[in-house]
């Protein structure tokens, strides 16, 4: 079933993309607003680019999920919810810069508010549905039989920091062709096998994870992922025929972070994830660098755009953080 949904999420993006491309440039006659005060080739080479690309990705995941998956399954539920859930918030996002011609969209405050409302009422689901002995767990990769149990309280918070760091990492990744798109698929892989070892008490028993049932059932909603991020990745790769946006980016970070929750690795999100988490931490210290000291620790945040500005080219920044995607991947995985 899920070979099953890895290809047919595929073929559902090679079958609708081209047309729904064609329909975004005919909405968007300027494309995606691009800052400017990024790399200067940016203005020339990316102008007229359409964004919302996202909407391929979510329309071949959801369907190709409820396709082959087991739709009595409330994990699932709860994956599909949220993902779709931060989709809706980064479609009014692209949305508002495209009609405004701006590259600011909904304010931060707006988004961030939401995204706690969202995750929290996840949050709550899935602290409901566990059972006790791992209800409101925290795990640690490398320290065998160590955890926290966190109340509900406590958990929502937890949960919230995980999720929306997640998605709002991702989103700030999404700044080259194809650079998100990839570290996106090897994360929803890596997790893919994670789900389904969590979710088969044997292996979980073998490898000394902490079992959840029905965590497994979430392999085909990886799969169909997977298969939706490589069908997007023809059309994203440089020069880009469409951006996921917002749309695409809110909503995949949203469902990693939501997938390492249910299956009680969100420590190892961070490792398998460690690209999104370096471009955020990017940011978050060039923001406070230039608040305290008045002075800039990067050329540019995120940090891809650093590099950019020392002179790589587009292709060479892309596949350098690919391989460092890689490399993070196989030590969380580990």
């Amino acid at each position: 079933r899920s070979v099953a949904s890895f290809i047919s999420s595929l073929i559902m993006v090679f079958i609708f993309a081209p047309k729904i491309i064609l329909w975004l440039k005919s909405k968007q006659k300027e494309g995606q607003p691009i800052r400017e005060d990024g790399p200067e080739w940016h203005l020339e080479m990316k102008r007229g680019t359409p964004t919302m690309g996202g909407v391929i990705i979510l329309g071949a995941l959801i369907c190709s999920t409820i396709l082959w998956a087991d739709i009595t399954n409330l994990y699932l539920w709860i994956v599909l919810y949220v993902t779709f859930a931060f989709g809706a918030i980064g479609f009014i996002d692209d949305y508002l810069k495209v009609s405004k011609n701006n590259h600011v969209g909904l304010t931060g405050k707006f988004k961030i508010f939401f995204q706690v409302i969202i995750v929290v009422i996840a949050s709550i689901w899935i602290y409901k549905i566990s059972p006790e002995n791992i209800q409101g767990i925290v795990t640690f990769p490398f320290i065998k039989d160590s955890i926290i149990s966190l109340n509900i309280f406590l958990f929502c918070i937890f949960s919230s920091f995980v999720i929306i760091g997640s998605s709002n990492a991702v989103n700030l990744t999404d700044g080259l062709d194809g650079l998100a798109i990839v570290p996106i698929i090897i994360a929803v892989s890596v997790f893919g096998i994670i789900a389904y070892l969590t979710g088969n008490i044997i292996f979980s028993n073998y490898l000394n994870l902490y079992y959840v049932e029905g965590s497994g059932e979430l392999v085909i909603l990886c799969a169909s992922l997977a298969g939706a991020g490589i069908g997007f990745l023809w059309y994203n790769t440089p020069p880009a025929s469409v951006f996921m946006g917002d749309t695409g980016s809110l909503s995949t970070g949203a469902a990693l972070g939501i997938i390492s929750v249910i299956t009680r690795h969100e420590i190892v999100l961070s490792i398998v994830g460690g690209l999104f988490v370096l471009e955020a931490i990017s940011v978050i210290s060039q923001v406070l660098s230039f608040k305290i000291t008045g002075k800039r620790i990067f050329k540019m945040a995120p940090l891809h755009h650093h590099f950019e500005k020392k002179g790589w080219s587009e292709s060479t920044v892309v596949i350098r953080f690919w391989i460092i995607a890689v490399i993070l991947a196989l030590i969380g995985l580990a």
